[in-house]
């Protein structure tokens, strides 16, 4: 879903004002990798947020590097290709770092807030 929007406001920013965002299907999975942040949100925790926004980055970077090479070799394509100039051999971006430390704090508060519901999960 974030990636759907993330993609719609990036075209809007293009000047596309249908605003389509997208995503590929082979992505769920991937996105499932994402429950190797919840040991790494619990145990960070009292670790200052500059501190634990670079580990959420650095995790992030490593499964979104990892998955291209993968895809890459099984699929013999990768259905993103970063081509601006900070890009690492397409798969991933330096100039994305601020947003997925963003998005690791992001999903700080939203853990926090799913922890904090009444009911069990």
């Amino acid at each position: 879903m974030l990636e759907v929007v993330f993609t719609g406001l990036t075209s809007l920013l293009n000047g596309d004002l249908r605003m389509k965002g997208f995503t590929f299907l082979v992505m769920m999975p991937i996105y499932g990798l994402s429950v190797f942040l919840e040991h790494l949100h619990n145990r960070s925790r009292p670790l200052p947020w500059w501190i634990r926004g670079l580990m959420y980055l650095t995790t992030i970077w490593l499964i979104e590097y990892a998955s291209g090479v993968i895809l890459t070799g099984v699929l013999g394509d990768c259905p993103w290709h970063y081509t601006d100039k900070f890009n690492v051999n397409g798969y991933i971006s330096l100039r994305m770092a601020p947003v997925w430390i963003l998005a690791g704090l992001g999903f700080e508060v939203i853990h926090d807030f799913l922890d904090e519901l009444p009911f069990e999960i």
